[in-house]
Parts: structure tokens; sequence; C-alpha cells
């Protein structure tokens, strides 16, 4: 089983949402770790191939999302966790985007270094 890492403020950015969608999300991510892919996760739209995944969970019309990469090998990295609250439609809002792709340079920092650590290329 993969280990799960948090980025950022994403743990305590997930523990803030309802609990019905923490289960869920929780559900998912461990999922995840056992290598599958979950029913409600899809590749997030503006990072090529599907390296970089959401999982959606809609709550009371309210829509929550947890943003994990599994290109790095050996962990899950959950980059992102937030409340979807764009007035454009299914657009993610541009600085949601631009927070994951500076915590996946952060992920890859980290991981780089426990490979490093480990031993292991």
């Amino acid at each position: 089983m993969d280990e799960l890492v948090f980025i950022g403020s994403s743990r305590n950015d997930l523990r803030e949402f309802p609990d019905e969608v923490q289960d869920e999300m929780g559900h998912a991510l461990y999922l995840v770790q056992l290598g599958s892919k979950p029913g409600s996760a899809k590749p997030l739209k503006g990072h090529h191939g599907a390296s970089v995944l959401e999982i959606v969970e809609d709550f009371d019309s309210d829509t929550f999302r947890a943003v994990y990469t599994v290109r790095l090998a050996g962990r899950v990295y959950v980059l992102h966790c937030f409340q979807k609250k764009s007035a454009q439609g299914i657009k993610t809002r541009q600085r949601d985007i631009e927070l994951i792709r500076s915590r996946l340079r952060t992920a890859e920092e980290i991981h780089k270094t426990w490979l490093e650590k480990n031993n292991q290329k």
C-alpha cells in the first residue's frame, strides 16, 4: 500500500469538509493507496496525462474536491482540498490551479528527498 502524504494545508482543509464528504473522500484516497482508481476520480484538466487527478464529491448542493498525484512511485500526494466556488460553471479557479502546481513542485522535492533518504531510485 502506498503511503498517503498531505501537502500544505490539504489535510486540515479536508477536515473542514462535512463529515459525509470526509468519509467518501477518505475511502476514495484509501482505494488510491491500494492502487485503484475510485469512480469519483478523474484527471485534472490542464495537467497532461492522468498523473494529477481530482476526487469530486457533491453534497447539499456544494461540490468538494481533493486533488492528488500518483506519478511519484510509492506515495500518494494530496495536493489540495477545496470547496468549488467558481461562478464560471465547471472551471476551477486560477488561484486553485496555481496552488496545485506549486504544491506539485513541493511534492516532487519532498519525494526526491524521501527517495535519497531511503536509497531508492
